[in-house]
């Protein structure tokens, strides 16, 4: 090999050794951290005006953990993934659960709570008479969880449900009781929670957590949780921070904040303030 052709091989592998050094992912220093906002008591806007709510409280611990510095703001649920895609912010953290759908556009951390959905009713309602049951059935089990479905429909033939539109639960709702109920969508929580109270609307359907935090204002003194709760199938995992997949290095700087949140009692500690029970998913 002569001395020219030599020095531009040299000259190559220094430009590709250079150039993968240069594409290297690297650990961030800061990034933005999106919610909704108005999903109380996972993430709202207190009477301050300030974010708050389990997520908001986790997430501070989070990116203290990862000795990162963190900026929260607020995003329109139907907004969230367009804009985590293209680069409006670097996480998203708002109750949204981990599916097979969600995972063909971005990627999850590890789920860092485990909440089942339910229906809040009427406490003279036929549902509401049953109560709420403690026991919750994993969509994965095809055969348990349709059967325990069945025994619900007939309590709730004809009724009119609100859930927040374009999120798993309303795929659920659609997908078990659409032949049963009449289905009203919803930009938000909120608005449900307040045709619910307005008597618009028979039932809504959400996290079990969220439906108890809007029954324990006093305008829902004759409403109640009834039935059981439905986790897995649809419901994917659980709930997770969102991310860009090509993000893979803050991938793993949160997912370790989350196993060490769960390994030291923070997200048990931080979810019974919030929601009033222990939402830390099983390892």
């Amino acid at each position: 090999m002569t001395i020219r052709r030599m020095a531009a091989v040299a000259a190559a592998l220094t430009t590709l050794a250079f150039g993968t050094v240069a594409f290297a992912e690297s650990a961030p220093t800061e990034i933005k951290i999106a919610t909704e906002g108005a999903y109380a008591p996972w993430n709202f806007t207190n009477a301050n005006g300030e974010l708050d709510g389990l997520e908001i409280e986790l997430a501070n611990d989070l990116c203290a953990r990862m000795k990162i510095k963190c900026t929260i703001v607020a995003q329109d649920w139907d907004g969230l993934i367009p804009s985590l895609t293209v680069g409006k912010f670097d996480v998203i953290m708002a109750g949204m659960f981990i599916t097979p759908k969600r995972l063909e556009t971005i990627d999850f951390t590890q789920p860092y709570a485990v909440d089942p959905g339910g229906f809040a009713v009427a406490k003279d309602s036929e549902l509401g008479k049953l109560g709420l049951s403690a026991e919750r059935f994993d969509m994965s089990n095809e055969a348990e969880a349709t059967a325990a479905i069945d025994k619900l429909k007939p309590l709730l033939k004809g009724k009119v449900v609100g859930v927040q539109a374009a999120t798993t639960m309303l795929d659920f709702v659609k997908k078990y009781f659409g032949d049963t109920v009449e289905i009203r969508e919803y930009k938000t929580t909120e608005q449900h929670d307040l045709d619910l109270a307005a008597g618009r609307i028979d039932a809504i359907f959400a996290q079990q957590t969220a439906l108890a935090a809007t029954l324990a204002k006093p305008e829902f003194a004759d409403y109640t949780i009834a039935g059981p709760g439905f986790v897995g199938g649809l419901f994917g995992m659980g709930t997770g921070a969102g991310l860009r997949k090509e993000d893979t290095k803050l991938k793993d700087m949160l997912n370790a904040a989350i196993d060490s949140a769960i390994a030291d009692g923070t997200i048990k500690r931080i979810s019974e303030k919030w929601v009033g029970t222990d939402v830390t998913p099983v390892k």
